[in-house]
């Protein structure tokens, strides 16, 4: 017996997670995707891993790239979790550049990845990136539980 994916997706949707931005640059663009398939892998050597729907646009972007960022967005960044859902704002995208990958501004932790390998996993293939360069704030982080966001406190 099979488990419906409407009732697997609402079962996972009772782990709170943090909401980040998976981003590449592309034929000279920058490209982005909300993602809060991410999870720490290895620390020796620090491997990190999304999860990448074969339909997305960012899947054939991540397959042909070397590198790719992560940007745990902040709790006031529930806006550019939209827009890079699918659901654009009409705010500016605070991009900014590290070592010509693009990466988000303002975000709680930003991590550069050199691509490790790819995993063909059902409908998604999962990304494993090898973390070359990161940084961190304080800041809150943004969270999503039972489909909605949240903050901490």
């Amino acid at each position: 017996m099979t488990l419906p994916p409407h009732e697997f997706r609402q079962t996972l949707g009772r782990f709170a997670s943090g909401v980040t931005v998976i981003t590449a640059a592309a034929d000279g663009e920058r490209r982005g995707m909300t993602a809060n398939a991410f999870v720490s892998v290895s620390l020796v050597p620090p491997l990190i891993l999304v999860s990448v729907d074969k339909r997305a646009s960012m899947h054939a972007v991540l397959e042909s790239a070397e590198r790719f960022g992560v940007s745990v967005l902040s709790a006031a960044q529930r806006p550019l979790s939209d827009h890079f859902a699918g659901r654009p704002q009409p705010a500016e995208v605070p991009w900014f550049d590290h070592e010509g990958l693009p990466l988000i501004a303002g975000a709680v932790a930003q991590l550069v990845c050199r691509k490790h390998s790819a995993v063909d996993a059902g409908d998604h293939t999962l990304f494993l990136g090898e973390v070359d360069y990161s940084r961190y704030t304080d800041d809150d982080p943004l969270i999503y539980f039972r489909g909605q966001y949240h903050e901490l406190g």
